[in-house]
């Protein structure tokens, strides 16, 4: 029996099966014959009227055929004596049954039928005794007839359809599971259930998109880290060789210097998406002053774009802070800021706003740069990912900045999209937050 479903099936059966004999037991129990409001007394004095009637009126043959018709529906031996326990019909000493008359054993004679106790019970002038013997049953169990067979087949599809009911998601996800551990990472459970088993299930499947996204996003990341490392690899070769030449070797230890400030670079920022994914429970829970934050973001920024004739531009509507990671809201704002001022023109300024309501503190970044396709708008924050080919390497990113900043955003509950503003690209990140001052105006 190690299937659940027969387990149940049978737990069903065999509580329906006690449930039935413990309504008979109890019902046999509860008998009293000398009750005259439960049924059986009652039948019994009707019966004693119409046989007394029956022989005073016309005499024993009418009384033999009256009690003949009470056997053939109470299946026993019926007679009816006098006062000292003479058969009216035969003239038989019936008087042993009147010492034999037991109430309890007559009782229990409903379920134990080879007691077979007689009932004797005297009218009420005294005048004429009637006795009741059960007949002798082949089996214990008489009372259950063959009409009561469909009851049973009842009882029998009922546990069945609830035993199907039970354990058919279970399978159904049992099967799910299966696949799933073979590779088959679409395998999901379909139900429509709203208990228990219908929330495991729904459980299951979300579980089973997390893993599935986790195991794409590794496996793209691994193809995409394969693929970028091939070039710098590659150029660091040439440079060392063209270095043992001895041709040109201040400019291949330039390059190979280069080259290997771009693999720090994408390391580090490969560790920074990967603490960005890592285990919850690590994630810093702080009060972070946003507005404040971004300040110092702007600040830093600054010196960079003034190397490069660029600048800056803050304006603060808001004072917003929202609980969560300090570093990685850091590194989502910052790697927003950074990415704007490379492809701000000479001259320009990349315009950094906050505002704040409803709960929800709103970022804006924007540049003045030549912006992005339209069809390129969502896949700007997928790791490595390049409107051209030379994009991120001409301007030395590698193109993960925008992807940590997805998923640092992503952490805090948040969502940042990209927008064409012609000219110019515009990020907006929206953070849930407590706004304790939406009337600052700072720029």
């Amino acid at each position: 029996m190690r299937s659940l479903f027969t387990k149940i099936l049978i737990w069903f059966l065999l509580t329906s099966f006690f449930m039935m004999g413990a309504v008979v037991i109890t019902a046999i129990m509860s008998f009293n014959a000398d009750n005259r409001a439960t049924p059986f007394p009652v039948l019994v004095r009707i019966q004693m009227r119409e046989a007394r009637y029956a022989y005073e009126n016309g005499g024993p043959k009418a009384l033999a055929e009256t009690l003949k018709r009470f056997r053939s529906v109470m299946q026993a031996e019926i007679f009816m004596a006098d006062a000292k326990g003479r058969d009216l019909i035969t003239g038989e000493d019936r008087s042993k049954y009147i010492r034999e008359n037991n109430a309890e054993r007559a009782r229990w004679s409903f379920l134990l039928p080879f007691l077979r106790p007689p009932f004797a019970r005297q009218t009420q002038d005294n005048l004429y005794w009637f006795f009741i013997i059960p007949q002798k049953q082949d089996t214990i169990l008489w009372f259950f007839q063959p009409r009561h067979i469909w009851i049973f087949a009842m009882v029998a599809l009922l546990c069945y359809a609830m035993a199907l009911h039970l354990t058919s998601p279970v399978r159904k996800l049992q099967t799910a599971v299966e696949k799933f551990g073979k590779g088959d990472l679409s395998a999901r459970v379909t139900t429509k259930r709203r208990d228990e088993l219908g929330k495991l299930g729904r459980t299951f499947n979300q579980m089973a998109d997390r893993i599935q996204t986790l195991v794409t996003a590794e496996r793209r990341l691994l193809m995409d880290i394969s693929h970028e490392l091939r070039s710098p690899l590659a150029r660091l070769a040439v440079a060392v060789e063209l270095a043992r030449g001895g041709h040109g070797h201040q400019a291949s230890l330039d390059r190979i210097q280069k080259e290997a400030d771009r693999l720090n670079e994408m390391v580090s920022e490969l560790l920074e998406i990967t603490r960005a994914e890592g285990d919850p429970a690590q994630r810093k829970h702080e009060r972070v002053e946003l507005d404040e934050l971004i300040e110092d973001i702007v600040e830093d920024a600054r010196l960079e774009a003034h190397a490069h004739g660029a600048d800056v531009n803050y304006t603060r509507e808001a004072s917003c802070v929202v609980h969560g990671d300090p570093e990685l809201l850091r590194r989502a704002v910052e790697n927003v800021v950074r990415n704007a001022l490379r492809y701000t023109p000479e001259g320009q300024a990349v315009e950094v706003k906050i505002t704040g309501a409803n709960g929800r503190a709103h970022v804006e970044v924007r540049d003045r740069g030549p912006g992005v396709p339209e069809e390129s708008l969502l896949l700007l924050f997928e790791p490595f990912y390049r409107v051209d080919s030379d994009r991120n390497r001409s301007s030395g990113g590698v193109g993960l900045g925008l992807s940590i900043a997805r998923r640092s955003v992503d952490l805090h509950g948040g969502t940042i999209r990209a927008t064409n503003m012609k000219p110019g690209l515009k990020v907006e990140i929206d953070l849930p937050a407590e706004i304790v001052n939406s009337s600052v105006l700072v720029t």
